[in-house]
């Protein structure tokens, strides 16, 4: 062995090293070259959700912070809630501008101009049950209209949507029959609230983290914009008395939408990973709603359950076909598409009987 020549080698080894300290670099390199020697600064992303705080916990949050620690450095994504960075009634623009990179929301209440949007959130009796909205969109077809839709609107991209609670009726005083809803100021979505108007309900629009408030000082009489999961979990439950069995809507249609810039810059394998999260967050709602809704309706305590007579509701149900039929006349072409799906599914429903519809 060359003595000499091993000692100058690792005599200029250690030269290196030594320079490197002198920079200040040495530390980084051994712990994250790459991250120094030119490569790109991680993706940051601003997402925000159309949920509270308390209700984020849930029907977000997870999903988000898996992303960003299995991402590992590479995107970050910052979390906001319901007007945390810009108000409800601005999310769409600031989502086409670039303000928000992300948002999850019903296209309805957050005002999309997509065609489709009247058929998010709470369309009235168009589902039974949670399972109702994935297997409408990933099986009979709302995924492939929904991203078509989108391709019309400026500078947004539609990802992904998924079920959320049922709708229900939750107030102050009870409701046993449809004329107990006349007069009734409630918070609801803007396509359930057209619908419910005929009812004699008066839509009130008020940021969701002032409806607690809004209902105890009488500027709402209840909300029927959920099911009695997320009224307890945001608090709604401890300003009303009463919740109705009988729902608008068996499931809220949401969806994630991405400012189309935004997304393109996002490499595909974290495009793939983003996706992985999205389907995380749809399934997690999809059980904690569904065994809340029972859990809270037997042992909640704080709501006396109520309901209208089968046969006394029906006049809901029927005014509910018209109104569709109302929808396919004002809309595109795209909504006689997206009616024509949904009676077609629920009437297979029908056909297939218990345990798809009773």
């Amino acid at each position: 062995m060359n003595t000499t020549t091993n000692a100058k080698s690792a005599g200029s080894k250690m030269g290196k090293r030594e320079f490197l300290k002198k920079l200040g670099l040495g530390s980084a390199l051994a712990v994250g070259a790459p991250y120094i020697m030119g490569a790109k600064k991680p993706i940051r992303w601003r997402l925000q959700t159309y949920a509270s705080t308390a209700l984020g916990a849930h029907v977000i949050k997870p999903a988000v912070e898996a992303f960003n620690k299995v991402a590992k450095g590479e995107m970050f994504i910052e979390l906001y809630y319901a007007d945390q960075l810009v108000p409800t009634s601005e999310r769409f623009s600031a989502l086409q501008q670039g303000t928000l990179d992300c948002v999850q929301s019903d296209d309805d209440s957050m005002g999309s101009p997509a065609d489709v949007a009247p058929f998010s959130a709470y369309f009235p009796l168009a589902t039974r049950y949670s399972l109702d909205v994935p297997a409408l969109f990933y099986e009979f077809g709302l995924d492939k209209i929904w991203e078509d839709s989108y391709k019309d609107v400026k500078n947004v991209t539609w990802l992904s949507s998924g079920a959320w609670d049922p709708c229900n009726f939750i107030t102050k005083t009870p409701i046993k029959s449809l004329a107990d809803i006349k007069g009734k100021k409630v918070y609801t979505s803007p396509t359930a609230g057209r619908f419910l108007t005929q009812f004699g309900i008066v839509p009130v629009t008020v940021p969701v983290e002032d409806v607690e408030m809004a209902i105890r000082t009488g500027e709402l009489d209840g909300v029927a914009w959920c099911g009695i999961t997320e009224a307890y979990t945001v608090g709604w439950a401890n300003a009303t008395k009463y919740f109705l069995t009988n729902n608008i809507s068996g499931a809220w249609i949401g969806s994630f939408l991405a400012n189309a810039k935004s997304w393109e810059k996002v490499p595909a394998h974290l495009q793939e990973l983003f996706k992985l999260c999205m389907d995380s967050s749809h399934y997690y709602r999809q059980y904690w709603y569904w065994g809340g809704e029972a859990k809270l309706r037997a042992n909640g305590g704080k709501l006396e359950l109520t309901s209208i007579p089968s046969q006394e509701w029906k006049t809901l149900e029927k005014a509910a076909a018209e109104f569709w039929d109302k929808i396919v006349a004002d809309g595109s072409p795209r909504a006689k598409k997206v009616v024509q799906i949904l009676r077609d599914y629920n009437a297979l429903m029908e056909k297939a009987g218990s345990p798809y519809r009773y």
